[in-house]
């Protein structure tokens, strides 16, 4: 294995596991253990820092395959499911996110937006592409050689 593989599995690892450990178990722990405002805050924080560290491994793995497979690259599955699992992040990270910070101090005057929505709108709309983000990763994982 040289370096560059090394770094790859690395970031994947980081980014993929850091999805599924915070979506799915200290997310709802939080929400179970602490006040929701708190535990909403905390969550944000993770959210967001598992975004950067998706934007950092998404850009990582895209010229990894690409400098490994060249524009062959393209025709892999796997290039597919790193650009899509990087747009997620993308969007929610840029996108998604500001408009609920955005949202949270209006939630007591009904804040609509285009979607309709207030806060809870806005973070169904992020915990889909989450969950679309999360399931991208397995897939990443499943198939990776």
């Amino acid at each position: 294995m040289n370096l560059g593989t090394g770094i790859r599995n690395i970031l994947a690892t980081l980014w993929i596991g850091g999805i599924w450990v915070i979506g799915v178990i200290v997310a709802p722990i939080l929400f179970k253990s602490l006040a929701s405002p708190v535990a909403g805050m905390v969550a944000g924080r993770l959210f967001n820092m598992i975004g950067w560290v998706g934007i950092v491994a998404g850009v990582y793995l895209f010229v990894y395959w690409l400098w490994a497979d060249g524009l062959g690259a393209f025709r892999t599955g796997r290039l597919w499911l790193v650009i899509g699992m990087l747009v997620c992040t993308l969007v929610n990270q840029f996108a998604i996110f500001p408009i609920i910070a955005a949202v949270k101090p209006a939630v007591s005057s009904a804040a609509t937006g285009v979607f309709g929505g207030g806060l809870a709108q806005w973070h169904t709309i992020s915990s889909l592409i989450y969950l679309v983000q999360a399931l991208f990763g397995l897939a990443y994982i499943w198939q990776n050689d």
